[in-house]
C-alpha cells in the first residue's frame, strides 16, 4: 500500500510539473506570437528604411514613400538624393521615358542642394528637350555637383540650342560647383570662355573630362584646362584638339599621371578635313610621363586621308577603325604600334589580310583582343596569327564569312586548331539567320 501511495504522489507530481511547463511554454508562444502579429512598422529605424529604398526605382520608391509619415520623412533624406537622372523628351511625339515635370520641380525646390551626381539625358533629337535641360542647368545656383553629364541619345539637340543659352545655363554649374570631379559634354556647344570659368573654380578637382564633338572649343581652350588641371586623369577630345603643347602639358612634373586618353579622328566629309602632324618627341615625352596610359584611338576616314597616320611609333593601346581601312594603313600598324592591347577593324575590302595579320602578331606583344568585321583572311594565316598570339588573346571576334578555306584548313577544321592555340573552345561568329 506505501509502495502504491508513493507512486500515486510521484505521478502526480509528474502531471503537474508537465501540467507547469506546458502552461509555460503556452505564454512564451503567445508572447511570440502576439510580437509577430502587431508590428510597429512605422517606428523601423530611419537608416534600415533608408537602404531599403536605395535598392528601389525611383516610383517604386515614391510609392513606398506613401505608407506612411516616417516613411515620407525617408523618402526626402538628403542621401536619396544625391545621385539623379534627368530624363527628357517631348511626350507629344514620343512614347520614351521622361522624368516628370513635378517631380523636376520638386527636386529643384527641396534637393537641388543635395545633387552631386547628375546626368541629363535627352532621349531624342527635339530642342525642346535640350531646353529643358538647359532650365534645369540655370536654376541649380544651389548646388555643389561632383559629377555631370549631358548626354543626347539622338543628335543634335544640344547642338540646336544658341550658344548663349547653353553657356548661359553651363557657367551656373561651373561657378557655383567648386568640387566638379567629372564632366560629360559631348556634341554640346561649350566654348574657350566657358573652359577658363570652369578651370578657375575647378581646376583643383576636375578629374574627368570628355567633349569630343565640341567645335566651339580650340586648342587652345583644351590646352588651358591641361595646363591649370594638374589632377586630370582621363580626357576624351577629337583629334583637331590634339597638338604637340597639349601632350607636352599633360607630361610636365606638376601634372598627374594621365590613365585614360582618348582621341576621335573624325572626317565627315572626304578631302575636306586637314589632319595636322603629331610630333614623335611629344608621343615619347607623353609616354614617359604616364607609362601605363591608356591611349585609345577611334578612326572614322576614308582611305585616301590616313597619309599622316602611322608613319612613326606612337604609343596606342586601343585601335578601331569604324570605316573600311587599307592593307597599307594595317601594315603600318604592326610597324608602328608595339604598345597595342586591342584592335577591331570594321572592314577592309576584297583582299586577304594574311601578311599583316602576321606582321601585328609578331610585333603587338600586348594583343589580347580582335575582332574582324567584313574582311578577308586565309584559314592558314588565321590559325598561324592566333598560333603566334596564344592564350593571350582574350577576346577574338571573328565571323565565319571573313574566313577564306584553303589546302591547308577548312571551316569545319579551323575551329579545333584555334581552339586548341586559345586553351579554350572557339567558334568563328555566325551571321543571324532571321
Amino acid at each position: 500500500m506505501k509502495r502504491g501511495r508513493k507512486t500515486n504522489e510521484a505521478n502526480s507530481s509528474s502531471s503537474e510539473d508537465t501540467t507547469e511547463k506546458e502552461s509555460k511554454r503556452h505564454k512564451v508562444v503567445e508572447k511570440k506570437t502576439t510580437v509577430v502579429q502587431s508590428p510597429d512598422w512605422a517606428n523601423l529605424l530611419q537608416d534600415i528604411i533608408l537602404q531599403v529604398f536605395q535598392y528601389l526605382p525611383l516610383l517604386d520608391r515614391a510609392h513606398a514613400s506613401q505608407v506612411c509619415r516616417s516613411w515620407n520623412q525617408v523618402f526626402h533624406l538628403p542621401d536619396l538624393w544625391r545621385c539623379f537622372e534627368f530624363e527628357l523628351n517631348q511626350p507629344a511625339t514620343s512614347n520614351l521615358r521622361t522624368t516628370h515635370p513635378e517631380l523636376i520641380k520638386q527636386i529643384i525646390k527641396r534637393h537641388s542642394n543635395h545633387l552631386q551626381y547628375v546626368s541629363f539625358k535627352v532621349v531624342d533629337s527635339s530642342k525642346e528637350s535640350a531646353e529643358a535641360a538647359c532650365d534645369i542647368l540655370s536654376q541649380l545656383v544651389n548646388c555643389s555637383l561632383k559629377t555631370l553629364g549631358l548626354i543626347s541619345t539622338a543628335r543634335p539637340s544640344f547642338m540646336d540650342l544658341p550658344k548663349s543659352h547653353f553657356i548661359s545655363a553651363l557657367t551656373v554649374v561651373f561657378v557655383n560647383s567648386k568640387s566638379l570631379s567629372s564632366l560629360k559634354i559631348d556634341d554640346t556647344p561649350v566654348d574657350d570662355p566657358s573652359l577658363k570659368v570652369l578651370v578657375a573654380n575647378n581646376s583643383d578637382t576636375l578629374k574627368l573630362l570628355k567633349m569630343s564633338s565640341c567645335p566651339h572649343v580650340s586648342p587652345a581652350g583644351i590646352l588651358c584646362v591641361a595646363d591649370q588641371c594638374h589632377g586630370l586623369r582621363e580626357l576624351a577630345l577629337n583629334y583637331h584638339l590634339l597638338s604637340d603643347e597639349l601632350l607636352l602639358a599633360l607630361s610636365s612634373e606638376k601634372h598627374v599621371r594621365l590613365e585614360h586618353l582618348r582621341i576621335d579622328v573624325v572626317s565627315e566629309n572626304p578631302g575636306q578635313t586637314q589632319f595636322h602632324t603629331i610630333q614623335k618627341s611629344s608621343w615619347d615625352a607623353f609616354i614617359k610621363h604616364s607609362p601605363k596610359v591608356n591611349l585609345v584611338m577611334y578612326f572614322f576616314l576614308y582611305e585616301e586621308e590616313f597619309d599622316l597616320f602611322f608613319r612613326y611609333e606612337i604609343p596606342v593601346t586601343h585601335l578601331y577603325f569604324g570605316r573600311s581601312v587599307s592593307k597599307d594603313v594595317l601594315g603600318r600598324v604592326g610597324m608602328t604600334c608595339p604598345r597595342l592591347v586591342e584592335l577591331v577593324v570594321c572592314a577592309n575590302g576584297l583582299r586577304p589580310l594574311d601578311e599583316e595579320l602576321i606582321c601585328i602578331a609578331e610585333r603587338c606583344k600586348y594583343l589580347s583582343a580582335v575582332g574582324l568585321g567584313e574582311c578577308e583572311v586565309s584559314c592558314s594565316a588565321f590559325v598561324e596569327f592566333v598560333k603566334m598570339c596564344g592564350g593571350r588573346l582574350s577576346q577574338l571576334s571573328i565571323m565565319e564569312e571573313v574566313l577564306i578555306p584553303d589546302q591547308k584548313y577548312s571551316l569545319e577544321q579551323i575551329h579545333w586548331e584555334v581552339s586548341k592555340h586559345l586553351g579554350r573552345v572557339w567558334f568563328p561568329d555566325m551571321m543571324p539567320t532571321w
